[in-house]
């Protein structure tokens, strides 16, 4: 597990059609605020302003296809030659990361293979490093730099 120390939010969060929203800064757009947005927006945050991620180079919601389902990655990073760098599985804090959520996020690297996958809660966080080669997965001890 990869201890992860959150930047303290400055988040705006309104209340619009009965609904909180948190200004996702990223997609420069209002979106509800879900647990599991929280723990977007948190980790987003983390990537940018403490890993110094670069914004431009994160997509998030991206909607992929494995077979004919539509499904979204939380969060694909890609490298400067905009090759998918790193996929980010987001869940609610309450949701245990189990091998179930691995297995969603190995499945998305079918469709994006990335060099590094990470799977979080917000409470804990798993990163691997998916050989390129043999599909072979290393847990890492923290995450990486950014080349």
């Amino acid at each position: 597990m990869i201890p992860i120390q959150f930047p303290e939010p400055t988040f705006k969060i309104v209340q619009q059609n009965g609904q909180h929203q948190i200004w996702d800064a990223y997609r420069k757009k209002y979106v509800v605020l879900t647990p599991e947005e929280w723990v977007r927006q948190n980790f987003m945050t983390y990537l940018v302003q403490t890993l110094k991620y670069p914004s431009a180079l994160i997509a998030l919601e991206r909607e992929i296809l494995l077979g004919t389902l539509k499904k979204r990655c939380d969060i694909v990073v890609y490298n400067r030659e905009m090759q998918p760098w790193m996929i980010v599985e987001c869940k609610e804090m309450k949701v245990p990361l189990s091998e179930n959520v691995l297995d969603q996020v190995i499945r998305y690297h079918l469709a994006i293979p990335a060099t590094y996958l990470v799977i979080t809660n917000g409470q804990h966080t798993f990163c691997c490093h998916m050989d390129k080669f043999g599909g072979k997965a290393t847990f890492m001890q923290e995450l990486p730099v950014y080349p």
